[in-house]
């Protein structure tokens, strides 16, 4: 199924995959070459990411990782004030040196309404990543911002997924919001075995006919299973992204950006093969 997102007045398809780069502007994220705190680190992980053939990129500055300390929102919008404007200035840079057509879009990861307000509205980020299952309150400021919005599930199953997003949805549409886009959530409120099984089970997701985010890259379910670290789980990731993509995954959230594209470049090759 082809999807858009109005970005700003600007149609973006989904027809191709896209890929989203993770750049966390805080000190304490699980995956350590994620985090970037001085303004030299944030410019070359943008720089990086748009480099590498990334399309979307996902700034945060409250980590989620289980046992984290939660910044205040003060914090966290104190740490936006500082990395957005230097990732504004990196992408016109980039944009100009690599003459790329269609602009990179910036997504804040947050689930506080003021925060999404703030990055929108001061300094013209395009997209509010949610991984808390969504408030009424950010449901009524993204739906007043006009800017797609990435709802998470956090259910441990197939059928509380779908039941969460049906209802969640609903409510999105009723405060007229246009764009939304679905994360399963994989890590959030799951056990090892029901992100296995939720991945099994991904492509019976698209009956929602919206646009599904997938983000495993190098979490516990996969460092957990095969019994290594963060650092060793890149291969891990491309498998799961892998599947994910022939399931039909429209944007993978990554750490590895370039490993990515291939995924995404392989399997569509694959796909436009016939099969008999």
């Amino acid at each position: 199924m082809e999807y858009t997102l109005n970005i700003r007045g600007r149609l973006v398809g989904l027809d191709e995959p896209q890929v989203m780069g993770i750049l966390n502007a805080t000190p304490d994220s699980f995956f350590a070459d994620s985090r970037m705190q001085t303004e030299e680190a944030v410019a070359e992980r943008t720089r990086r990411i748009l480099t590498e053939g990334g399309t979307m990129i996902d700034v945060g500055a409250c980590s989620t990782r289980p046992g984290a300390e939660v910044a205040t929102a003060e914090e966290e919008m104190a740490r936006l004030r500082g990395a957005l404007p230097v990732v504004q200035k990196t992408i016109e840079e980039v944009v100009r040196e690599l003459n790329i057509v269609t602009p990179p879009i910036v997504s804040i990861d947050t689930f506080r309404p003021d925060v999404a307000r703030m990055a929108v509205e001061e300094f013209g980020a395009d997209m509010v990543n949610d991984v808390s299952e969504g408030t009424p309150e950010m449901f009524r400021m993204v739906a007043r911002l006009g800017v797609p919005y990435i709802l998470t599930s956090v259910q441990p199953d197939l059928r509380g997924t779908l039941m969460a997003f049906a209802t969640k949805v609903q409510q999105l549409r009723d405060y007229g919001q246009k764009d939304i886009i679905l994360d399963p959530g994989f890590g959030f409120g799951k056990k090892l075995e029901d992100n296995y099984q939720l991945m099994n089970q991904l492509e019976k997701l698209q009956v929602m006919k919206l646009p599904l985010l997938v983000g495993v890259s190098r979490k516990t379910m996969i460092w957990k299973l095969l019994n290594c670290t963060p650092n060793e789980a890149l291969n891990g990731t491309t498998v799961l992204n892998t599947i994910a993509l022939m399931k039909g995954a429209s944007i993978l959230r990554v750490h590895d950006v370039r490993e990515a594209v291939e995924c995404i470049r392989i399997t569509s090759e694959i796909k436009k093969r016939p099969s008999v």
